[in-house]
């Protein structure tokens, strides 16, 4: 229990933490990140208000809350969002688990290394509309194909960010926990996953907001739902006030999404990093 106890002081997690400035506070941050989305906004509506830019190529702020009051009232604008999150939380989710015990993998066996990592990284290369025509052959067009890809887009930021972490994990502080006897599992649970965490999560991140930039090219294929295509049937039909607002609430639900969980990347560090 004392080798134990020795081990944990000299984790870098337990070093004294100097004390944040208070625009470093999570409420300074917010009221700074509120800053910019402000000023835009007051310049988008000068912008349309005064003449400077053509409705046409830029509509209004009140055309484009109409156009959302309106797919709100006649149901259909609840609807895209539910499909969008759904098919985006369900690909982020399989294509995590993937990225994690993959990247794992890999990332602790050098024969696993040697065998996979060339190929992965030529895989990662692959653009994501590159596999819309394969995975509509295979899959046709039906949800696993929209989910599937989304999926590919969720992996690779995790299982790179993982798969990394694990190759750079402090060797002294490897060694010195098998001085302290410790090895196999309890060498892993104990050090090297507590070690990685926060590149776990900053993987996780990147593979979340990877999901809604593939959730576009996912929803390309044959939907009829989704705000994939709500944004491409706008372009269609000429309905930019709809355009614009299905580019709003991808960023409000990638920004909202993302939030959640850096609050989930705190609590895990606090307790295991």
């Amino acid at each position: 229990m004392s080798s134990l106890t020795d081990l944990a002081n000299i984790l870098p997690g337990n070093a004294v933490q100097p004390r944040n400035h208070p625009l470093e506070t999570r409420w300074g941050r917010g009221l700074l990140g509120a800053l910019v989305p402000l000023v835009l906004l007051v310049l988008w509506q000068a912008a349309t208000a005064f003449g400077w830019v053509s409705t046409s190529q830029l509509p209004t702020p009140e055309s484009v809350f109409s156009a959302a009051v309106q797919l709100l009232e006649g149901g259909t604008l609840a609807q895209h969002i539910a499909i969008s999150t759904q098919r985006v939380l369900i690909g982020f989710a399989i294509g995590a688990i993937l990225g994690l015990v993959v990247g794992a993998l890999v990332g602790l066996s050098e024969l696993a290394d040697a065998l996979l990592g060339p190929f992965i990284g030529a895989i990662r290369a692959v653009p994501s509309l590159a596999w819309v025509p394969l995975l509509i052959l295979w899959l046709k067009i039906g949800e696993d194909s929209k989910v599937t890809l989304i999926v590919i887009g969720a992996f690779f930021p995790v299982f790179t960010t993982v798969y990394l972490a694990l190759r750079h994990v402090d060797k002294n502080l490897i060694e010195a926990a098998r001085a302290f006897g410790l090895k196999g599992t309890r060498l892993l649970t104990t050090i090297q996953l507590p070690a990685v965490v926060p590149a776990v999560f900053s993987g996780l991140r990147l593979a979340l907001a990877q999901s809604w930039l593939f959730l576009v090219a996912a929803e390309l294929i044959a939907s009829s739902m989704g705000l994939g295509f709500l944004l491409m049937d706008s372009q269609n039909n000429g309905r930019i006030d709809r355009l614009f607002l299905a580019i709003i609430l991808l960023a409000l639900l990638g920004k909202i999404t993302d939030a959640l969980l850096g609050f989930a990347e705190r609590k895990a560090i606090k307790r295991w990093a």
